[in-house]
Formats: structure tokens, sequence, C-alpha cells
């Protein structure tokens, strides 16, 4: 702004032509002539604005207001779901694209930003395409919803291969312990599949080292492999959420008046689903038609047996507080291995390769003054190695 009020003083002057003076501040003829024209016209010599005095796509005034009344009624309702409710309840209205209705939401503060999550470790296993009954297992629980006084959480299992409905139970917490009962009962009347298939929430993963939860760690020790959808990609279990949208319209609208009730009407929908409801991806067959019970027996003791490593490694404890302990020093490693056995493998500068059965879960490094510093394997959770 200081050289260009110097520009105007020295033209008027009148010592300089215009070509001079351009020349003397750097400037072209035409940048020269526009800043001469603005004082004459006696305006300001600062930059003014590049927006459009005119705007014939903007959003009418009356139209954001509408979608931001509308967003406000459903603030739940993500700009594509809404834009489709305002086109049916008003035909023919001329509506601003669903980028639009984004930029309206975060403009009137209507999006509340996510927290940041602790995210459990990647699996980059591919999943395992069934190919006979019990090969994967399907395990997830059905959102939740009011029944009476408490809430209920179905928790589910299927068959992979065959869709057969192996359990539907309704519990009051989704916690581990409630979880790895009913597992029990399962595994006692079902036997064991080769692996189970979830999502990457609790109980069935953590955001510890290599996504181990309690309930994992046990399955592991049982010899049933654990694998873990993608984040944001339901349709990885596909088949499993299908048959949940069919137990929510069977059994929850309306749910019971309690827990008993509730459950006698997923033992209903299960015997029906199982045994007299045809499936269209299995030839008009029912699951029961194409499941039967696994050759694996859920083994004795039903917490699993140690594992047993090579003669040439080393092992360490892992405390009941989740530390692994060896040669008098000790460094966190995760809660869900606590009290378990692990193998180490000395693998020279690059320290010990730390095992557990044959899951290789990291490497362990010795640091400043013999203090054990442990780095989590970044490969899939399941490498055997």
């Amino acid at each position: 702004m200081t050289e260009r009020k110097k520009f105007i003083d020295d033209y008027l002057t009148g010592e300089f032509t215009v070509t001079e003076l351009c020349g003397r501040y750097g400037i072209s003829r035409k940048t020269g002539h526009k800043w001469i024209r603005r004082f004459m016209d006696h305006c300001e010599l600062g930059d003014r604005s590049s927006r459009p005095h005119r705007s014939p796509k903007a959003v009418p005034a009356w139209v954001e207001d509408a979608i931001v009344r509308a967003r406000r009624q459903k603030p739940k309702w993500g700009p594509r779901k809404l834009r489709d409710a305002l086109r049916r309840a008003n035909p023919g209205a001329e509506l601003p694209s669903v980028s639009t209705f984004a930029l309206i939401f975060r403009r009137n503060g209507l999006i509340r930003p996510k927290r940041r999550k602790r995210k459990t470790p990647p699996f980059s296993a591919p999943l395992a395409h069934a190919k006979a009954p019990n090969a994967v297992w399907c395990i997830d629980f059905k959102g939740h919803f009011a029944v009476g006084s408490t809430r209920c959480y179905p928790l589910t299992i299927t068959d992979a291969y065959s869709r057969f409905l192996i359990a539907c139970v309704a519990l009051s917490r989704p916690d581990g312990k409630r979880v790895r009962k009913v597992m029990e009962q399962v595994f006692d009347e079902f036997g064991l599949p080769d692996a189970i298939r979830s999502d990457n929430g609790t109980p069935f993963a953590s955001s510890g080292v290599a996504g181990l939860s309690q309930l994992s760690t046990w399955w592991w020790k049982l010899g049933i492999r654990h694998e873990r959808i993608q984040p944001g990609k339901p349709q990885q279990n596909g088949r499993h959420e299908r048959m949940h949208l069919t137990l929510a319209q069977e059994t929850a609208s309306p749910p019971s008046a309690n827990l008993k009730a509730q459950q006698r009407a997923f033992d209903r929908f299960r015997k029906e689903y199982n045994c007299d409801r045809p499936h269209e991806a299995l030839g008009g067959d029912v699951p029961a038609d194409h499941y039967e019970r696994s050759l694996r027996p859920l083994p004795e003791p039903r917490w699993g047996r140690p594992f047993r490593y090579p003669e040439d490694y080393d092992l360490a404890s892992v405390s009941r507080l989740g530390y692994l302990q060896w040669n008098g020093r000790a460094t966190f490693l995760s809660s869900a291995l606590a009290e378990e056995t692990l193998g180490l493998d000395w693998k020279g500068r690059s320290g010990w390769h730390v095992y557990f059965g044959t899951m290789r879960l990291g490497a362990l490094e010795r640091g400043v003054r013999g203090a054990l510093r442990f780095t989590p394997n970044t490969a899939s959770p399941t490498s055997m190695q």
C-alpha cells in the first residue's frame, strides 16, 4: 500500500510519464493505469475481493434455511439421506448437490468433529473363503435396544458356509466374560471352528499388541484363527449383516418386555431361520440342510494348554498386569496375554523375536542400562514364521 501511494504522489508531480513510473516501480502499464483510475475515482488503493458480484448458482437463503432446519430435526442423517428425504417431500424442487448439503452442514456448525480413537492394529492376512461347515464362523453384536428396564445386546454367531445361525443370545452387557461363557456352551454343542471372523471392536479385538483381546487370546490357544474385517467394511461380513436385518425385523419390532421373553423370541427365530426358512443362496434349501457339527471338540482344560516352543527358544512369562518378565527385567506387553508363556528366538543384533505359539508378536531389545524394549510386529498378527 505504501508503494502504491508513492506511485500516485510521483504521478501527481507531473515530472514522470506513466511508462517511466511503471518501469521505476516494476509494474505493468495496465496496473499503473488501474491505480491511477482508482485514485481519480476516490477509491481505495488496496486489493479488492475477487468474489463475483453475482453468483447465479448460489443456494438461495430460504433453501439453506430449510436444509438447516431439516438437519436439526434429523441430526444423525447424512447429506445424501437428507437430500433424498427433502426431494421426496418436495417433488420438483431444485435442490443443491450432496456435496453442497455437506458444505451447508459444516458452514452452520452442524457437523461434530470426530474424536480420534486409538486404532486396532490392522489385520493384513486375507480373509478365508468358507468351503465347508465350520471353516469360518462369524460373530457380532446386533447393536442394542431397550428391553423393559434394561438393555439387550444380541450376540449372534453364524456358520459362513451354510448360513446356519449357531447362537443368538440376549446379553445384558457386551463384555468378554459373558461372551466367553456363551462361547463355551457353543463349543460344547457344536465343536470348534477353524476360524472366527469379527469386527475390530471389543471384546473381540483390542488396540494392543497384535489386536489381541482376552477372548481372541483364548481362541488362539484353542487352535482357532481370528480373522478381523477391515474397519468400515461390514460387507466383508455381509452374510452375517444380512441375517441381522432379518433378526431385527422379526424379533425386535417391537422388542419384548424383558430379557427372558426376548430370548424366547430369539430361540423361535433361530429355529425358523435354520429349519423352516428357505434360503435363496442355498438353492431354496434351509441352513440346517448344509450344516453339520464340527469334529473338533472343546479340549480339556477349557482355557487351553500352554504352547510348546523349540528347545533353543528362551521362555518368558507375562505377569498378571501384562508385563513381559525375563532375566530380572520387565516391559509392558499386553494385559490380554496375562499369565501366558512366550517364546523368545534370538536373532543377533535385532534382538529376540517374541512368539505366542506360532504368532510372532514383535521384537525384544535391550535398551539403555539393560532395560527391555518391545516393538510390536507390523505384519499380519497371525503370520507363521
